[in-house]
């Protein structure tokens, strides 16, 4: 009998409200998941010094943990002194990307991840959309080291700008997905939460039958195809609904509770 035993759950918009809720149907249903022997593995966009805490609050103490888009995948390790083993880090020089952007954007804010840590950054971005250490920097400073995670903020702009600049620029060697707000993501080329996602479930001897993913950002589109089951939270955007098996109910009305439930 066939049966799911890796589900990988994106965090912000599927296992925590946008204000930083996990609520206690969420919490319960991981639990029963975990209980029955199936792996939860988060999968996110957040590093691993930020993904790793809410893992553990879910009670994912001893699991894997795919984080900045697929770049960087960590291990829970309680007893380290960080929480938490990096298995691997995959890292692309951001210079190219950086300056061209910076020529189409120059009021843009840059921000390199400081893996483990948190970011080296241009300015100050709005409040709470960056954890962990922030440290300012010259714009030249963030082009002169590899980077596993490149975020381009830019306030007063639109989504659309975003997508529009994307093509215009012509950025070949990174992937990259827009976000809710003008917020641009950059990882190295050929790496997203889908290519992390089946290295672990190579590792955990796990049939590709027997994986499920959910989300609901445009970060979310491969690994929500990787998966045998791809669910789409409610308030997902079309384009991200366009590829999943099922959509699910919003965040705001526990739409990942019967997601997770069906699979017991």
């Amino acid at each position: 009998m066939r049966r799911t035993r890796l589900v990988a759950l994106d965090v912000d918009g599927t296992v925590m409200s946008y204000d930083g809720v996990i609520s206690a149907g969420v919490r319960d249903a991981v639990s029963r998941l975990r209980e029955a022997g199936v792996h939860v593995v988060l999968a996110t966009g957040r590093g691993p010094h930020s993904a790793v805490p809410v893992a553990r609050d879910l009670g994912l103490d001893d699991g894997w943990v795919v984080c900045s888009n697929g770049a960087v995948t960590a291990r829970v390790a309680p007893l380290s002194d960080d929480g938490f083993e990096v298995v691997q880090a995959v890292t692309f020089d951001p210079g190219p990307a950086l300056r061209a952007l910076a020529l189409e954007m120059p009021d843009a804010l840059f921000a390199v991840e400081d893996l483990g840590h948190g970011f080296r950054v241009t300015g100050e971005f709005p409040a709470g959309e960056l954890s962990g250490r922030v440290q300012v920097v010259d714009f030249e400073e963030l082009l002169g080291q590899p980077a596993t995670r490149v975020v381009i903020r830019e306030p007063q702009a639109e989504p659309d700008e975003f997508r529009a600049l994307v093509e215009r620029v012509g950025l070949h060697e990174v992937e990259y997905a827009v976000g809710w707000s003008a917020w641009l993501d950059l990882t190295p080329g050929g790496i997203s939460k889908a290519s992390a996602l089946e290295t672990v479930r190579q590792d955990l001897d796990v049939e590709p039958f027997g994986t499920m993913a959910v989300g609901d950002g445009a970060n979310d589109c491969t690994m929500i195809e990787w998966a045998a089951r791809g669910v789409a939270m409610g308030q997902a955007p079309e384009h991200v609904r366009a590829v999943a098996d099922e959509v699910t109910g919003t965040v705001e009305d526990d739409g990942l509770v019967p997601v997770l439930l069906s699979v017991l």
